[in-house]
């Protein structure tokens, strides 16, 4: 069974710096797209980043300009690069792929990122 092995989160000022990482345990076929979703208390799963097979990347308004999201198609692996962390993007971030194949989405365990003011 394939599992997302997420990393890299963790407590960390306002204005700093995290990256997430994320890989397969094993190759995922017909992948439709990688990303990142968070969920902060209370609130629904949002997403944060994904990048398509056709190449393209879309993040969410809130963090534009500010997250990268990288991926390693070989690896089916992703990570997500964040910079000046705000304290809003406190939230358990969890890592997704999508694919044409059963069961069509995978899901990481979540990771907590924490922002202190």
């Amino acid at each position: 069974q394939v599992q997302l092995v997420e990393s890299g989160g963790g407590l960390v000022q306002a204005g700093g710096s995290l990256t997430l990482s994320c890989a397969a345990s094993q190759k995922i076929f017909s992948i439709i797209a990688m990303g990142w979703y968070r969920q902060a208390p209370g609130q629904q799963r949002e997403l944060v980043a994904v990048a398509t097979s056709g190449g393209d990347t879309n993040y969410a308004d809130s963090v534009k300009g500010r997250f990268t999201l990288s991926r390693d198609n070989a690896k089916n692996a992703v990570s997500l690069q964040m910079n000046s962390l705000k304290p809003e993007d406190t939230a358990v971030y969890y890592c997704n792929v999508a694919s044409r194949i059963n069961p069509y989405s995978y899901w990481g365990q979540g990771t907590q990122v924490t922002v202190s003011s």
